[in-house]
């Protein structure tokens, strides 16, 4: 039932059969419909989840619009980082963007696995390099690029992904108007 996510964990470390157990027994199943709050910005996030289908997005609000920090879909992991971390109140929301299957580690387990599995705390930063890399790119196509290549790093980087998610979403993503998103979609 859960090979797709151990396989996952097979492409940063070696999964011996006692770490297989272990993280089957403390990974869990959730769905989520369409439109559904998965994470409220008024708690404090205790879960981590694996994307198996669907797609999650992370948003804050300003001045009550929602801005949209980043999307997840198949085999990305999604949380509140410093929420997460700090188990503390951040200003991070999280919904399902389509109907969502995800598996879901909590922050105990985790540190249970990091304090007995030496190689979870190696997982953990080389798939943490990945997505350090993308804020990274991120940050510098926010600050240093047109709309245009804004609208092109974002198709980019959410390959698989960008036709499934709204256009306003991406707007707000891109710090830019539904409008402006409109015409530079449009220029060739």
């Amino acid at each position: 039932m859960k090979n797709d996510i151990i396989e996952h964990f097979s492409e940063f470390i070696p999964v011996s059969d006692k770490l297989k157990k272990e993280l089957e027994s403390r990974l869990f199943t959730a769905v989520f419909k369409k439109g559904e709050l998965v994470l409220d910005a008024n708690q404090v996030c205790t879960k981590s989840y694996f994307i198996k289908s669907g797609i999650l997005r992370v948003y804050f609000l300003k001045d009550g619009k929602e801005v949209s920090e980043y999307f997840c879909g198949r085999n990305e992991w999604i949380n509140s980082p410093i929420s997460f971390i700090q188990r503390k109140k951040d200003i991070y929301y999280i919904d399902a963007i389509e109907t969502t299957e995800a598996y879901f580690i909590s922050a105990n387990d985790l540190v249970f696995l990091f304090d007995h599995f030496p190689e979870m705390e190696r997982y953990s930063r080389l798939s943490m390099g990945t997505v350090f890399g993308h804020i990274m790119e991120h940050m510098k196509s926010m600050r240093f690029t047109s709309a245009k290549e804004k609208y092109d790093h974002f198709c980019q980087t959410y390959s698989h992904i960008y036709h499934r998610i709204p256009l306003n979403m991406i707007a707000s993503y891109l710090g830019i108007t539904q409008e402006t998103l409109s015409r530079v979609r449009n220029i060739k």
